[in-house]
């Protein structure tokens, strides 16, 4: 599974497909040549054109962290599981 890219990187991408465009490239060689589709980089530049308010990068970010906390929550589960079933095994 591919990890999203952070804001950071998305603003690097953003600037050198604008960089590819001003050196003659058109829109479709700049995407690819960046790495990212056509719909992803008019969708990202609109954001970037618009930026989301700050309540939003806060429930984004809380999001991203409570997806990760439930992995790790998975994770130690199976963990447990996996030596409680290990133990029932040992007489």
């Amino acid at each position: 599974m591919r990890k999203r890219p952070r804001p950071d990187q998305i603003a690097k991408i953003l600037r050198e497909v604008q960089a590819d465009l001003q050196a003659g490239l058109n829109i479709n060689q700049a995407c690819r040549k960046g790495g990212i589709g056509l719909t992803t980089y008019y969708r990202w530049k609109a954001l970037q054109e618009n930026p989301a308010s700050g309540e939003q990068i806060k429930i984004t970010e809380l999001e991203n962290e409570n997806g990760r906390l439930k992995e790790l929550v998975a994770e130690l589960a199976l963990d447990r599981r996996m030596l409680q079933e290990s133990l029932k095994k040992k007489p």
